[in-house]
């Protein structure tokens, strides 16, 4: 008597329970993530664990960035190092968050719980890298104002607001539109093309940090504006 072979998902499977995110993101973070979720799967672990992977590692990679900070604007290491540790840490950071929520759908394994965990650590994370890209903007040019480092640490988490707002039934897109050009125009607030220009800049040219932090609050202060006039112009109708 043959026993019932079991057919285990696979990369494709949790491909397509992906939550988007983006151009960037759905081509190479998602995927990423969905060979993490095959791994994780095969071997037991739980949605939270690829979570906590994820806030580890996002904490890891970004106080190495601080506490190299200075070392690299003194030409005491060289900025290439400290540039890969971030691309590569932050990317397989933000792979394994992709991940977690593949892993809990297609096992069925989801909870309020455990999203809200998903959040706390992405929170978590993303004050990290915002620390650490300021770190390196304020070591590069010391004469770097605490307003503009203040407007780029509190500008830097409406991407993350808006998501969490977008995840409920009641998600509304102001440009719904999945064409490629709109798509491209988009990347400026794709998280995973985010931290990947944020870690380029670490890598190819530390200077540039500076202008990295200045260019934040003009998108993202001008997609909050955006938002709340688009949201309230709905809600007064």
């Amino acid at each position: 008597m043959q026993s019932a072979t079991v057919t285990r998902p696979g990369a494709g499977d949790f491909y397509r329970v992906n939550r988007g995110g983006g151009l960037f993101s759905e081509a190479i973070s998602q995927r990423l993530g969905a060979r993490f979720a095959v791994a994780a799967e095969r071997l037991g672990i739980a949605p939270t664990a690829l979570t906590l992977a994820n806030l580890v590692l996002g904490l890891a990679t970004s106080i190495a960035v601080v506490v190299l900070a200075e070392p690299v604007a003194d030409d005491r290491v060289p900025g290439w190092l400290v540039g890969l540790i971030a691309l590569v840490g932050w990317q397989v950071a933000y792979a394994l968050d992709c991940a977690d929520g593949q892993l809990a759908r297609v096992t069925g394994r989801t909870s309020p719980a455990g999203a809200r965990v998903d959040v706390l650590c992405d929170v978590a994370a993303q004050i990290a890298l915002v620390t650490a890209v300021s770190a390196t903007a304020v070591a590069q040019r010391p004469s770097t104002p605490a307003w503009l480092v203040s407007a780029f640490a509190g500008t830097w988490m409406v991407n993350l607001v808006t998501s969490v707002m977008q995840a409920g039934p009641n998600a509304e897109s102001m440009v719904p539109s999945r064409s490629l050009p709109v798509r491209v125009v988009k990347l400026i607030r794709d998280y995973g093309a985010v931290i990947f220009v944020a870690a380029v800049v670490l890598l190819v040219a530390p200077a540039w940090s500076v202008w990295l932090i200045a260019a934040f609050p003009l998108v993202n202060g001008g997609f909050l504006l955006a938002s709340i006039g688009f949201s309230a112009r709905k809600a007064l109708r």
